[in-house]
């Protein structure tokens, strides 16, 4: 019998804000240390070609930036190397990020708070692409309750939310949405809530 190297489990990629990683676990052997390597293509291209880990010790490898096309669809391998044996390809489901990044929470900048407003900008949590249709949903609710929780949605990155009781705790917390090609929209995790207290008029 020909001894027999196991290839690698749980073959994922792990995208957030458009940064993807694509990570296994471990080959377990008796002894010696076993070493792995990565190959892409995309979905209109026949070749492998390396990912840039080859024969590496690590469980992970990052795609490179020209792999960085969030509409491409890319298909992984991965094997391990142990000695002079090799194990077969491990595959992972194809990859488009649009469709399988999560977008972290927006960042939010300088509140300032009057009598009856809330006045606060924000970041998004990624570098926007050219054409990119960014909107933000922003809930906010007086601090005794969430049961009254609203929502105002704007593309802009100002804002403000308005009509609010004076010397009053109110929270808010914010999520991205970026419209992909398909015209659905790719809801983003929202920020730990904000509170400020408006002003004494």
């Amino acid at each position: 019998t020909s001894p027999h190297l196991p290839a690698p489990k749980n073959v994922e990629v792990y995208s957030y804000n458009f940064q993807s990683l694509l990570r296994w676990s471990p080959v377990l052997v008796e002894n010696g240390s076993v070493l792995y390597t990565a190959h892409y293509r995309t979905g209109f291209q026949g070749a492998w070609s390396g990912l840039g880990c080859t024969q590496t010790p690590l469980t992970c490898c990052w795609l490179p930036p020209e792999l960085r096309r969030r509409r491409w669809t890319i298909l992984l391998r991965v094997r391990a190397q142990l000695g002079t044996l090799a194990s077969a390809w491990a595959h992972c489901p194809p990859f488009v990020a649009e469709t399988n990044t999560t977008l972290g929470p927006p960042r939010v900048n300088n509140v300032s708070a009057s009598s009856d407003s809330l006045l606060f900008s924000v970041s998004p949590p990624f570098t926007p692409e050219p054409g990119d249709f960014l909107q933000y949903l922003v809930s906010y609710w007086e601090n005794t309750t969430r049961a009254t929780e609203k929502k105002l949605s704007e593309s802009k990155t100002l804002f403000q939310i308005g009509n609010l009781k004076e010397s009053t705790l109110y929270c808010f917390s914010i999520q991205v949405q970026l419209e992909i090609y398909s015209g659905h929209l790719l809801e983003g995790q929202p920020s730990a809530p904000k509170c400020h207290r408006t002003a004494l008029s």
